[in-house]
């Protein structure tokens, strides 16, 4: 199966990232290369919408991890919302992520974002 990414300026600074595919060991270069072009960008929050993905192997979950780390570096953030139940439990498993990192939507990490924020004022 083959694996479309689509890289969207959400705001300065934040990008969403949304591959569409089965993102596996043939496919994940594919992300790799979108992604390794927009961390070129120094970006400060790299959002992965996963609502088009259904399967993920250890090598699309190295792309992400290493997105999480490059970011880190720089006080950036990485983000996950909308993941298909198949990839949550992937996620589940390996127990990689901390819970305020995986959202059900864009809006719900944006409501998120909005109350710490507003917390700091």
């Amino acid at each position: 199966m083959s694996l479309e990414v689509m890289v969207v300026k959400k705001e300065e600074g934040v990008f969403v990232v949304s591959p569409t595919g089965s993102i596996d060991s043939d496919t994940y270069l594919v992300l790799e290369k979108e992604v390794e072009a927009l961390l070129e960008n120094r970006p400060k929050v790299v959002i992965f919408d996963m609502r088009g993905v259904h399967y993920i192997s250890s090598s699309g979950l190295g792309v992400v991890f290493k997105t999480k780390k490059v970011l880190g570096q720089n006080q950036g953030k990485v983000y996950l919302v909308n993941l298909t139940p198949p990839v949550k439990k992937v996620f589940d498993v390996v127990n990689a992520l901390p819970e305020q990192e995986v959202f059900a939507s864009v809006e719900e990490l944006d409501n998120y974002l909005d109350k710490i924020q507003s917390e700091e004022n």
